[in-house]
């Protein structure tokens, strides 16, 4: 082989190596990866927006709402004009100021619940899964008891003890909602302890504790970031009816089921007073589910 034709072997193997090299180097990392499958879901970043803006209306409310939630601003059950952008409500509330600090009661209420639901569901789903036997049994007995109790009658049940206000309402969610998160969370570690990276992790002789939550946990966490996500849109859901059926906040708080039970008799001589908080309570719940979805299929490993 001449000295021309081993240079060119050599340029050619060269070329080779350095555009596997480039490949490596544009390879994204996973939130990378997650974040830009994300962002092709039109729907999903629709929803992120609104969501955003909620967020920003609710930091800003003193600032963006024209009086006070329980000022006395107009006429009973004026309509829509310059002076009030949604109409007035049955004793003269301007309802574009209720329903803008509202946002915070809402968002208040379904991220605080979420959350509490979260950490008592994973909790107990990864016991239940981790451990088995006795312990999966009876915690999965005391759930299945739990889910055979009508939601309403313990929701008004836990009322009557502690009161009837958000802090409550995030109570009542929070200590209920929990059920079907530990059934997801015990299935997700049922699979996940019988795969080899756990068997290897016992057979070097790492404790329990470290298997649980530093091999197990962060693979089952996954669908609960979904679940999460939707579970904020269900809770804002609940709370409406919770509120409708007078479980929830009291009046004067600008909580929107309380608005939309406010409305309920007012749907011919004054629908905006029912039509605003209930539209607003829709747009949000959709657009939580609408992130979810964006999530579900932005973290799915089928899909890369």
């Amino acid at each position: 082989m001449s000295l021309i034709e081993v240079g060119e072997t050599q340029a050619a193997s060269g070329g080779l190596q350095s555009t596997d090299d480039a490949d490596l180097a544009v390879a994204r990392p996973l939130r990378a990866e997650v974040w830009r499958r994300f962002r092709k879901n039109r729907l999903a970043m629709v929803g992120l927006g609104f969501i955003i803006l909620l967020a920003l209306v609710a930091i800003f409310a003193p600032l963006i709402a024209p009086y006070s939630p329980t000022e006395l601003a107009g006429d009973t059950k004026e309509g829509i004009s310059l002076d009030h952008w949604f109409g007035t409500d049955r004793i003269g509330r301007d309802m574009f100021s209720r329903i803008v600090y509202g946002a915070r009661v809402s968002l208040r209420i379904g991220v605080a619940a979420t959350a509490m639901s979260l950490v008592i569901g994973i909790a107990i789903g990864a016991a239940s899964g981790f451990f088995g036997g006795f312990t999966d049994n009876l915690l999965m007995r005391f759930t299945d008891v739990l889910l055979a109790i009508p939601y309403i009658v313990l929701a008004v049940a836990i009322a009557t003890v502690v009161g009837k206000s958000e802090n409550s309402v995030i109570l009542i969610i929070g200590i209920t909602g929990w059920l079907g998160v530990a059934r997801i969370v015990r299935a997700s570690f049922l699979s996940l302890k019988q795969l080899e990276y756990v068997e290897a992790a016992k057979a070097l002789g790492f404790s329990k504790t470290r298997i649980m939550f530093r091999h197990i946990m962060p693979n089952a966490m996954q669908p609960m970031i979904v679940y999460g996500t939707i579970a904020v849109g269900s809770v804002i859901l609940t709370e409406a009816a919770l509120s409708f059926l007078g479980v929830g906040p009291q009046d004067p708080t600008p909580a929107w089921g309380l608005m939309v039970s406010d409305g309920k008799g007012l749907m011919v001589p004054a629908p905006h007073v029912l039509f605003f908080p209930g539209a607003a309570i829709a747009l949000t719940v959709m657009a939580f589910v609408f992130v979810g979805d964006g999530l579900r299929d932005a973290l799915d490993p089928k899909l890369k």
